[in-house]
């Protein structure tokens, strides 16, 4: 009796010991709670909660703060949005030297207003030739075609004696496939006459190393006033040549990748690395842009 007792012990525990390795049989995934039918028919919550209880209260306020990802000493920008068509590479001819800077469409009531820089239009008494721009440029691939200059104009200080505080250019871009430029690329807003000192981003296609002119690069911060030579907005970025002429913003949204347009990448000191310069937007500059829409 006890070897029978033993027995049937030894049996049920291999039989207990085979199931725990070959594991219980697989059974069917559980049908899942948010069937297409059971998405269809839910109703939006507004229409379930009551009337909020209204009272006179303000929320609770401590310190002003305002996080954004800068300040940015030049990167890639990954963002997308408007930015990503409304700016692109400029590309012409100085004294029969092929040459590039960077450039943005901007609103305007000929719909054709690109902004740069004065040297990215005229430098060294020479206006430039075979102007084009092209943008959201992209290693080599023109999205949105390349549109050639009517009309490339510039500050009267500019053009005169070349005075880097006018550093401002502009292009008037002729019609591709019957289409103007900014009823294609969208624009961005622009703006003059603007308090100093603020938080701006700057975009741009530099071309000398560390980079190569293939992609859109940006830095963002706080900008300062130049206190050596100049009264143009100040920033921390690395940004090198081939960046000129690219927008700084104001007011700029990095989920739609659209601002106003208040200046331009202009020059860097050789001496103080690591900073972008770029001219105020005054009255000259407004000028300017009243002649381009104008055209």
């Amino acid at each position: 009796m006890k070897h029978t007792k033993l027995r049937a012990a030894v049996v049920t525990a291999v039989l207990s010991l085979a199931f725990a390795l070959v594991g219980t049989p697989a059974q069917a995934a559980p049908k899942p709670f948010w069937t297409p039918d059971a998405m269809r028919a839910a109703v939006p919550m507004d229409s379930l909660v009551k009337a909020p209880a209204f009272t006179p209260k303000d929320v609770a306020r401590g310190q002003s703060a305002i996080i954004r990802s800068i300040p940015n000493g030049g990167g890639p920008w990954t963002g997308g949005g408007k930015v990503t068509q409304t700016a692109g590479r400029v590309f012409f001819l100085f004294n029969g030297q092929k040459a590039s800077c960077s450039g943005d469409a901007v609103t305007s009531t000929n719909g054709s207003v690109v902004v740069t820089a004065g040297h990215c239009v005229k430098y060294q008494g020479t206006w430039h030739t075979q102007w084009v721009f092209v943008p959201g440029y992209n290693n080599g691939n023109a999205p949105y075609g390349q549109w050639t200059a009517k009309t490339t104009l510039t500050t009267p200080q500019w053009e005169a004696s070349e005075d880097i505080n006018y550093d401002v250019g502009m292009a008037v871009v002729n019609p591709l496939n019957s289409q103007r430029l900014t009823d294609v690329v969208g624009a961005q807003g622009i703006a003059f006459n603007q308090p100093k000192n603020q938080n701006m981003y700057t975009f741009g296609y530099p071309a000398a190393s560390p980079y190569d002119g293939t992609k859109l690069i940006y830095c963002s911060g706080t900008t300062f006033t130049d206190f050596l030579l100049t009264q143009d907005h100040g920033m921390s970025c690395n940004m090198t040549g081939g960046s000129s002429g690219g927008p700084w913003f104001l007011s700029f949204n990095e989920g739609t990748g659209a601002g106003v347009q208040a200046s331009v990448n202009s020059f860097g000191y050789n001496f103080l690395p690591g900073y972008m310069f770029g001219p105020y937007f005054g009255t000259d500059a407004q000028n300017l842009y009243n002649r381009a829409q104008a055209a």
